[in-house]
């Protein structure tokens, strides 16, 4: 069992009550979420095998995102590298590609790191260490729901802060510990599990977690609900979340393709990102 906080090392920890199932604590000093049980090293390769289900669809809809999301960081482009941190099947980093950057990622699943090599993306099979790859040595590092999956967030700061150039910048995802749907669902939410999850995320806990290890905060924001998560959490469907056919993205086309549906949208995005009360939480990081 972890008996300090894996942010501030504060050995003032509270368990949660009704999370029991899932270990989690509170620290009292900077108010982070973590898992206090420590998954073993087997427990954890057995885990995220290559049985582990990484999303082999890709929509057009997200290749327009990350698209945009890519154009945005045009500013940022000198050494003319980008990093995907668990990047599954390297879909941003195809689309990365085909905008012109040179592209790396690392995966621990050796069919998602194959397929990538295939597609041209320059891989590191395995964990991120010092050895990996070189200095400041990357215009933009991105860890797209990445950083919930791992219980050393100290050290994923620290890594990426030694890797990116000064003046690079950090794309986090992660799952929001403070959503409308785990204050409605709690212990039920289907993103409280173990060992799939360990640590969890609320807008102000991952600012201080990469403005206490070097990073300037560029942007926090939370956006989306999921009809999906809530029909799983309640366990009144199975569906996979991220395929064509789930309701989370049926419902994505019919606003793609319906101006008015996109405005509404716009507005509960809006309202969602005020109270930090959505689902998803997007965190931009300069060095």
């Amino acid at each position: 069992m972890h008996q300090s906080c894996l942010v501030c090392a504060s050995t003032e920890l509270t368990d949660l009550k009704n999370y029991q199932k899932a270990y989690l604590c509170q620290c009292n000093s900077c108010n982070f979420i973590f898992s206090r049980k420590i998954p073993s090293d087997k427990d954890l390769k057995r885990y995220y095998s290559d049985d582990y289900d990484r999303t082999r669809y890709f929509s057009h809809i997200t290749y327009q995102r990350y698209k945009e999301l890519l154009l945005s960081f045009e500013s940022s482009r000198k050494t003319n590298k980008i990093l995907d941190i668990g990047c599954g099947y390297g879909f941003f980093l195809t689309v990365a590609k085909e905008l012109g950057w040179e592209v790396y990622g690392t995966e621990l699943s050796n069919k998602a790191a194959e397929h990538c090599i295939k597609n041209g993306i320059s891989m590191h099979l395995g964990d991120l260490d010092t050895n990996t790859f070189s200095e400041h040595e990357f215009d933009v590092i991105v860890a797209i729901e990445l950083i919930e999956h791992i219980n050393t967030p100290k050290a994923f700061a620290e890594q990426t802060h030694r890797l990116l150039r000064k003046g690079g910048k950090l794309y986090i995802t992660t799952p929001n510990f403070n959503s409308i749907l785990r204050y409605r669902l709690k212990e039920k939410s289907d993103i409280i599990e173990f060992p799939n999850h360990l640590t969890y995320f609320t807008p102000k806990t991952l600012k201080h977690l990469f403005t206490k290890n070097g990073f300037k905060t560029l942007n926090i924001k939370t956006t989306g609900l999921s009809i999906t998560r809530i029909k799983t959490s309640k366990g009144i469907s199975n569906q996979e979340f991220v395929s064509e056919t789930s309701d989370d993205e049926m419902l994505r086309y019919k606003i793609e393709n319906n101006a008015l549906l996109r405005f509404f949208k716009r507005i509960i995005n809006w309202k969602l990102n005020l109270f930090k009360v959505g689902n998803s939480l997007k965190g931009t990081f300069e060095k």
